[in-house]
């Protein structure tokens, strides 16, 4: 029987990509080219920074309405550090706060990726089932994954592809919908389709960069129904653990970064009253 081939370090594999971008470069590189080498390094950095926090924390997430849940060694996409340091997206820290004090009885979460907010709403509010959705067959393993690692695998229903017109199911229910999903928002959130949006709280990450117009479509959409934050990304304050404090600025700065490309504002968006 074969042996697996030995693993590559994260720091090899940088090392390795680095080496071909430079002998691919004809003449000086342009700024796109530098701009595409920084971003890979920042995220090797970003990579190795998880790897820290895991050998010296472990995989507890360490602040933010998340706090105390057990997290996972790798994240289906995007930065790993800033989840377990609490302060992924924490710009809507205020609003879960507001939704949970609400009184909810399901979240549908399109877009779940691993479950960061899949889980870590299911332990912030007790009493709600999640309908976790992800297109992506590994995604949605990590997610109950993660479901089981905290407890609540019999909140936490996860599923693949979800239809335009499947929020109909839900209609009536005190919902919170999460929707994530690169561009695909425009796609998934059609009122049209499912009439019960209209009674539903949304929060949905607008990607015009993949999307053209995406955050246009559901300013027009949701706007006669819903009182609409716009919410953009913030600075990051939290409590640095010591270990992070004796590194240099770049790498504190390098832990909350989420590995956006460019920015991604976050739609609020609450039924008007009497609607």
């Amino acid at each position: 029987m074969s042996e697996d081939p030995p693993k590559v370090s994260e720091t090899t594999q940088a090392g390795l990509w680095v080496r071909r971008a430079y002998e691919a470069w004809d003449g000086l590189p342009d700024i796109e080219e530098l701009n595409e080498l920084l971003r890979r390094l920042a995220r090797w950095r970003s990579r190795l920074l998880a790897n820290t926090y895991v050998a010296r924390q472990g995989t507890l997430i360490a602040g933010g309405p998340f706090a105390g849940m057990d997290y996972l060694v790798e994240a289906a996409e995007g930065a790993l550090v800033p989840r377990l340091l609490g302060t992924y997206e924490s710009e809507l820290h205020p609003h879960l706060a507001r939704f949970a004090e609400a009184g909810l009885d399901c979240v549908i979460d399109v877009g779940c990726a691993e479950g960061y907010y899949a889980v870590g709403l299911a332990r912030m509010m007790p009493g709600v089932i999640v309908h976790a959705h992800d297109i992506d067959e590994r995604a949605r393993a990590a997610c109950a994954e993660l479901a089981a690692k905290n407890g609540v695998s019999d909140r936490v229903i996860v599923g693949g592809e979800f239809a335009p017109d499947g929020f109909e199911a839900f209609a009536g229910r005190r919902a919170l919908v999460m929707v994530d999903a690169e561009g695909a928002e425009v796609d998934i959130l059609q009122p049209a389709l499912s009439p019960a949006l209209a009674g539903m709280n949304v929060i949905v990450e607008t990607h015009d960069l993949y999307r053209r117009g995406a955050m246009a479509a559901m300013l027009e959409r949701f706007t006669p129904t819903h009182d609409i934050v716009r919410v953009d990304q913030q600075p990051k304050t939290f409590d640095m653990p010591d270990w992070l404090k004796a590194l240099p600025h770049l790498d504190q700065l390098l832990a909350v970064w989420e590995w956006r490309f460019k920015p991604t504002p976050w739609l609020v968006m609450t039924p008007k009253r009497g609607g």
